[in-house]
């Protein structure tokens, strides 16, 4: 399974790519709305896992972007700003689930694995 991380943070790119990784998902990082939509003209991804607040476009305008080029794809939106506004948000721009931040790795995973129907190998 292929995963776009995006988040300006190198903090939480490295943190979800070695989270990821442990469960032998590919993953791919990038830290702007502008370097995703690159990487998702030149590879198909599984899931996208991206953040709110970026600057020059968030994350919002990113996700109503892949939602016209990309419907199917799976979004999970993280945000260290979880508030009701944030969350809905979210949604309306077309999330298919939602995470604050900071999250445990086990928390993301059985997430990701709910999604997509399988079972972490932490959790077999």
């Amino acid at each position: 399974m292929k995963i776009l991380v995006v988040d300006d943070d190198v903090m939480v790119t490295r943190s979800c790519s070695r989270i990821l990784a442990s469960e032998s998902f590919e993953v791919t990082t990038v830290a702007g709305a502008d370097e995703a939509m690159e990487a998702l003209g030149k590879e198909d991804f599984d899931l996208l896992l991206l953040d709110v607040m970026m600057p020059r476009r968030d994350g919002f305008s990113l996700l109503r972007e892949v939602r016209l080029l990309h419907p199917a794809l799976p979004a999970i939106v993280m945000s260290g700003y979880s508030t009701p506004d944030t969350i809905a948000g979210a949604f309306d721009c077309g999330a298919t689930r939602f995470i604050a931040k900071p999250f445990r790795p086990d928390e993301l995973m059985k997430l990701i694995h709910r999604m997509t129907g399988g079972a972490p190998k932490s959790l077999s």
